[in-house]
């Protein structure tokens, strides 16, 4: 694989919220520096929704982050360890809830109206997102992580074992479209 020598970074985890644009980004990224892309979550779903065993997805990640030169999408923190050792960045995808928020209802929309495939033959059903009580939603997964992960991620990357890792943290898509120009 011919990859781009200019990017200081070859090995990278992107992280923030749900909606926040980790996959989308992590793609575009890959393509400029001819990297592997890694989404955790098609690693993580199978068919009909169901999770995949913890060992499996475990195995699969591990595969996946044996290349020399990848960009991973996802936060599951059951494979981070994993994950963060290997990497040498972190871009944080740190967006402001009213756009994330906007993000999801338009994702959500659009998906279920063009009844778009995701990850191994998987579509969304736009009622699951309107029952807020329910893990099903992931406008109940938005407003049950969007806070901690703001506290969490601080105190992760301030852990020495983490301590080789360069944070690129960006608070704005403007910023991330920016700095993405640059490569």
């Amino acid at each position: 694989m011919m990859q781009n020598i200019d990017f200081p970074f070859h090995r990278i985890v992107i992280v923030g919220t749900t909606s926040s644009g980790k996959s989308t980004l992590a793609e575009r990224l890959a393509k400029k520096i001819n990297a592997d892309f890694i989404e955790l979550d098609a690693l993580h779903w199978e068919p009909n929704w169901k999770e995949a065993e913890l060992e499996v997805f475990r195995e699969r990640v591990e595969t996946a982050t044996s290349s020399q030169v990848w960009i991973v999408a996802g936060n599951y923190h059951v494979v981070r360890d994993l994950i963060w050792p290997k990497a040498k960045a972190v871009i944080w995808l740190d967006y402001s809830f009213p756009l994330v928020f906007w993000r999801l209802l338009l994702r959500t929309i659009r998906r279920s109206v063009f009844q778009e495939e995701l990850w191994n033959g998987n579509i969304e059903k736009f009622w699951w997102h309107l029952k807020l009580w329910s893990d099903e939603s992931l406008f109940h997964w938005l407003f049950k992580t969007y806070w901690r992960r703001k506290r969490e991620y601080p105190m992760l990357l301030a852990l020495p074992e983490h301590s080789h890792l360069k944070l690129i943290r960006f608070k704005s898509p403007k910023e991330t479209e920016e700095w993405l120009a640059t490569f």
